[in-house]
């Protein structure tokens, strides 16, 4: 996924430094190349023979360590990103008065010139985060372009529940590869995106859907995200990492409403929408008393959602279905793509699709064209899948 991009990460001295090694074994998962420097200080938290291991790197500390070049100068050359987690109040300081008193000073001090993408995760007591200098010496740095990534508020070393935590590893990873990847001349195209299966109610605790897990929708959303778009996901399953905005639904009525809430450039429509739901669901746990040895459900069809969005769509807007299917897919996909007047679909098989972290799909385009995209993780075919349809 990262054509082997160069990732700079600066750990500050933190209670929560040792959480930034996770986001190594992130980066490193997937294929970015990583080196990091550590201050001083942070020597007192972290290991550097951990680092060393995951990242297969040296670790960079010392300002004037006996090397044959201007070493702070060389990591600034290697980077394409500048990521420092956690950041603590000092450093912060620092890098808005533009101090270069050891290495990771001296780098940002030299990286900023640069223009290219730098993130910084503060993590400190909330009173320290609040101090209306620490405060303002961050706006500097929103000034100068530098991407803030604020902290959670959650429990803290000192035993209070308050601002200042670091914020979670995975979105600050999210967040990362958006400033790394993105293109900015997507960031005002709007796609939206359903994921999950519908759950239509039975009575107040039972309910009919599908074994759709979402995992090929929530792709697609996070590659979007990556890529610059302005990401919106309508989705049955709940994502509490979710690095853009997100709305969760239960029914294909709850679906269908929540689409017509949004304004779209592209829609994307990897949500298995339940076809039935129970006419009369019932307003109470339904129980062998009431009921009898039997329990009869009379169904009725659902809304089709991306037909009748289709059918409103708006002369700059593409929709793009998928058919799922486990005989005849392209017959299936083909017929799909002419009845509800989509501008792709992609065909899928059953036997790969569902419930696995891979699939293979086919994309049709409403001129014939079809595109095979081969066994692969659901992370790299929904970057396909946006190469393809978002042209």
């Amino acid at each position: 996924m990262s054509d082997k991009k160069n990732i700079l990460i600066g750990i500050t001295s933190s209670i929560a430094s040792y959480k930034i090694y996770e986001l190594i074994r992130l980066y490193k998962k997937n294929n970015f190349n990583v080196k990091v420097i550590l201050t001083p200080n942070c020597l007192k938290f972290i290991s550097p023979i951990i680092i060393e291991t995951l990242t297969n790197n040296e670790v960079y500390v010392e300002q004037f360590a006996p090397r044959t070049n201007v070493e702070h100068i060389n990591l600034v050359e290697w980077a394409d990103i500048f990521v420092v987690a956690p950041i603590s109040a000092n450093t912060i300081s620092k890098f808005a008065a533009g101090i270069a008193d050891n290495l990771l000073t001296s780098v940002f001090c030299a990286y900023l010139t640069t223009k290219k993408p730098v993130l910084l995760a503060p993590a400190m007591n909330n009173n320290m985060y609040n101090n209306p200098i620490i405060q303002k010496n961050l706006n500097i740095l929103k000034e100068l372009n530098c991407v803030i990534i604020e902290p959670a508020t959650g429990f803290l070393a000192c035993g209070s529940e308050n601002i200042g935590r670091l914020e979670d590893i995975e979105l600050i990873y999210h967040k990362s590869l958006r400033q790394l990847l993105q293109n900015k001349n997507n960031n005002k195209i709007k796609i939206l995106i359903t994921s999950g299966g519908t759950k239509e109610k039975i009575d107040t605790v039972r309910y009919i859907t599908n074994a759709s897990s979402g995992k090929m929708g929530y792709s697609i959303a996070l590659q979007a995200y990556y890529k610059g778009y302005d990401v919106y996901l309508i989705t049955s399953v709940k994502y509490d990492k979710a690095p853009f905005e997100k709305s969760e639904v239960k029914s294909a009525d709850d679906m269908l409403n929540e689409i017509k809430n949004h304004d779209f450039d592209y829609l994307i429509m990897a949500a298995a929408v339940c076809d039935f739901r129970v006419k009369n669901p019932s307003n109470e746990k339904l129980s062998k008393k009431n009921t009898g040895e039997t329990l009869n459900l009379e169904l009725v069809q659902n809304p089709d959602i991306v037909k009748e969005t289709a059918q409103n769509k708006k002369q700059n807007q593409k929709i793009i279905g998928f058919c799922l299917a486990d005989k005849d897919i392209i017959e299936c996909a083909k017929n799909k793509l002419i009845d509800k007047n989509l501008d792709y679909i992609i065909a899928n098989d059953v036997k790969t699709a569902l419930n696995t972290d891979k699939n293979k799909v086919t994309i049709i385009s409403k001129s014939g064209k079809i595109i095979d995209i081969d066994l692969d993780t659901k992370l790299n075919i929904a970057q396909k899948i946006l190469e393809v349809v978002c042209d």
